[in-house]
């Protein structure tokens, strides 16, 4: 009888544990690595929590900035970031267009070639040494690559003999030994190679810090429009941008905001880091937009799915407030552009644009007075629905979490 007991009550226990494994296992999923809090918040306050998994402050670290994940409250599973947020922190919110203008560090590989030699053979020394598509050439021979004209002349000037080259493969660096050869179409020694070393668009500004003059804008990396990698910066300027006219979305078909540099003399501000979360750099207090004071900041925990507004410029009047609806938070253990789920409602912004169109990433979301995020993306085939990221990810990528003195 006792043993009888015994067996039924594991029949109802492992079922029961195995249930508590598979729900904790998607909680702590979507945990994320960085929590980011109020002043007067506590872990519980600013985190998703459930019965099983709990976030709790490690004391057996000397720092505040550190919470471990719980099972049961009980076994620890990992820790995470703590950062803390100040209650009046506030920027200036952006919603202006500006062009971009970027180099990147070292050349970046879009294709490999073959390369045909005086004696009719083909090949593609950059292809055998195991480059490839998406790599970042950095040194040639110990020396600094700065443009794609420079390496040119470089590989030109080995006269055939063995270049050592200086790799950034996927975030690695290696080193790779290739033997140019000599191309038959122009007698210059080459290895078989398509570079690029800068590009050039118009996005909107999201926000501008005046008590360190860092600014952000696009919320999404800039990518390499050939390979999708994303583009290391060695050196960026941001210069007034004008739209000058608007291709509306449809179905299929995102749309386009148009734009030119007005005034690419003037450089506004210098970037210094592309990332997931978008552009940063430190810039001039002609960033601000005029009409729109500072905005406090609205963290995660804070958003609500329902109304809420962007600032954004489609035409020659500037800056304006249009309607949305955020339609689903998603949850996220790291930083990613596709924070959650917007839906374009104003009828003035859908009649001009269709809703949200390739030029408008970078427009701040706004909702009960703060900013909550910025746009990212659009769903090609809804070009009324897209993506926004959470601006936390955007604070803390521009380092103004520990540096905001407001």
């Amino acid at each position: 009888m006792r043993k009888s007991f015994r067996n039924m009550l594991c029949y109802i226990l492992i079922p029961i544990l195995f249930f508590i494994m598979l729900l904790s296992c998607y909680e702590f999923k979507n945990i994320p690595t960085i929590i980011f809090l109020r002043e007067d918040q506590n872990i519980n306050q600013g985190t998703k929590q459930n019965v099983f998994l709990k976030v709790k402050d490690d004391k057996s670290k000397n720092t505040t900035n550190v919470a471990s994940i719980n099972l049961l409250g009980v076994l620890p599973l990992r820790s995470v970031s703590v950062k803390p947020v100040k209650n009046n922190m506030v920027v200036y919110p952006g919603g202006k267009p500006i062009g971009v203008k970027l180099n990147t560090t070292g050349v970046l590989v879009i294709a490999l070639s073959d390369v045909i030699t005086n004696s009719g053979r083909v090949i593609s020394p950059a292809a055998k040494a195991g480059i490839e598509i998406g790599d970042d050439i950095l040194k040639i021979n110990d020396v600094n690559v700065n443009g794609a004209e420079e390496t040119k002349e470089e590989i030109n000037r080995s006269e055939g003999k063995d270049i050592k080259l200086l790799i950034n493969h996927k975030g690695k660096y290696i080193e790779k030994n290739v033997k140019p050869v000599m191309s038959s179409e122009d007698n210059n020694y080459k290895i078989g190679l398509w570079i690029r070393d800068s590009t050039a668009g118009v996005g909107t500004l999201t926000f501008y810090d005046n008590q360190s003059n860092t600014f952000a804008a696009l919320g999404h990396p800039i990518t390499d429009i050939d390979t999708g990698t994303i583009l290391n910066v060695n050196s960026g300027e941001v210069v007034s941008s004008s739209i000058v006219s608007v291709r509306k979305g449809v179905k299929g078909n995102p749309g386009e905001l148009k734009g030119i540099f007005v005034n690419e003399d003037y450089v506004l501000g210098n970037i210094y880091k592309n990332t997931e979360c978008g552009v940063f750099g430190k810039g001039k207090e002609e960033l601000e937009t005029k009409g729109f004071p500072p905005m406090k900041i609205g963290l995660r925990s804070e958003i609500k799915e329902g109304p809420a507004k962007i600032l954004t410029t489609i035409d020659k009047d500037g800056v304006k407030e249009y309607d949305i609806e955020i339609k689903k938070l998603l949850q996220q253990d790291k930083p990613d552009s596709k924070s959650m789920v917007i839906k374009v409602t104003d009828k003035r912004l859908l009649e001009k644009t269709g809703g949200i169109v390739q030029g408008m990433s970078g427009s701040p979301i706004i909702q009960n007075g703060k900013i909550v995020g910025a746009v990212t993306h659009v769903l090609v085939n809804k070009p009324d629905i897209g993506y926004g990221i959470y601006i936390e990810w955007m604070l803390n990528d521009a380092n103004l979490f520990n540096n905001n003195s407001k």
